[in-house]
């Protein structure tokens, strides 16, 4: 990837986030750290870890996945859990770890795919599964129809984007009582069935922002910021208690330190370049620039994990020979 940048070739998606995103256990890890709402899963590799597995995620009728795949492939619904447990031991004959997810019934055989191009849901369609078939992929026969987005459905699928590290990719989202639930991420996602169904160019739109990126480029903030020896960005969450609740930023000592904030985190929502006058809140995360050794000094000492890392002298045996 340095290299295409160093040969002045744009990449819409970093090979990092492409394969990140490819990994279907990797991805979900992923957005799953950062809060995002996907279908309870787990992870099976061994035989005796399938049935804890199975009522892990609440019980059959579960959806088995193989690690990687597209377009459906090795994606199946288990309606008993004797099913399921056959499936599994059938795949991991052939050496395949899988997941185990839960089936979100009141989808009913639908899902959402949004595509997302730089920070924006440039076209979103509802995909409905025919006849026996529960896979509702256009490739699998799905029909699909041109949607309007919910605000909340819309972040959800732009969230999920930036946090594989991608600038362009296909969201498929359910719709369930708890709200949007990430299936997959996709950073190639095909254009024929999207297109068709909205009448949208969704190409161009691609292509525009490409174009857009090339004249005026978005950087790697940590990247760039972390040139300087001692300095860098870190996220920090500001616990119930701390001196910096319910204080304006402008009010604290964070600049006087060197401290910028970035970006504050809410309830879900983010407030780049956050003024002065916004009041920090007890849970609010930050996402800060400054120098790492006092950036550290603001997480309080009852939460800090302390190691220092010290390298140890190797102990060696030596092995004599006797007579």
């Amino acid at each position: 990837m340095r290299q295409f940048q160093q040969m002045n070739i744009y990449c819409a998606n970093t090979a990092d986030g492409i394969l990140v995103s490819r990994d279907k256990l990797k991805s979900l890890q992923l957005l799953s750290k950062h809060k995002i709402g996907i279908p309870k899963t787990a992870f099976v590799r061994d035989k005796k870890d399938v049935l804890p597995a199975i009522e892990r995620v609440g019980g059959a009728p579960v959806i088995i996945k193989l690690i990687e795949g597209t377009q459906g492939i090795g994606v199946l619904l288990a309606e008993t859990q004797e099913t399921a447990i056959s499936i599994i031991e059938l795949l991991q004959s052939q050496k395949q770890n899988v997941l185990i997810q839960k089936f979100v019934a009141e989808s009913k055989g639908k899902d959402i795919r949004a595509f997302v191009v730089g920070d924006q849901v440039v076209a979103a369609i509802r995909r409905v599964a025919q006849g026996a078939e529960f896979r509702s992929n256009i490739h699998r026969g799905g029909k699909a129809e041109n949607i309007k987005l919910t605000d909340e459905y819309r972040e959800a699928a732009i969230k999920a984007t930036q946090i594989m590290g991608l600038r362009v990719a296909g969201v498929d989202i359910l719709e369930s009582k708890a709200g949007p639930q990430i299936l997959e991420v996709n950073s190639s996602p095909g254009l024929e069935g999207i297109e068709k169904s909205t009448g949208l160019d969704i190409a161009g739109s691609i292509v525009d922002y490409i174009a857009a990126q090339v004249d005026f480029p978005e950087i790697d903030i940590r990247q760039r910021l972390t040139v300087s020896r001692g300095y860098g960005v870190t996220e920090i969450q500001i616990p119930s208690g701390s001196k910096f609740e319910n204080i304006e930023i402008g009010k604290t000592d964070l600049k006087d330190k060197g401290i910028n904030i970035l970006t504050l985190y809410r309830a879900g929502k983010a407030y780049p370049n956050p003024s002065d006058k916004k009041v920090l809140n007890a849970e609010d995360r930050v996402l800060c620039f400054g120098k790492i050794d006092l950036m550290r000094d603001l997480i309080p000492e009852k939460t800090k994990k302390r190691r220092t890392p010290r390298a140890k002298k190797l102990v060696t045996k030596i092995v004599g020979h006797s007579d």
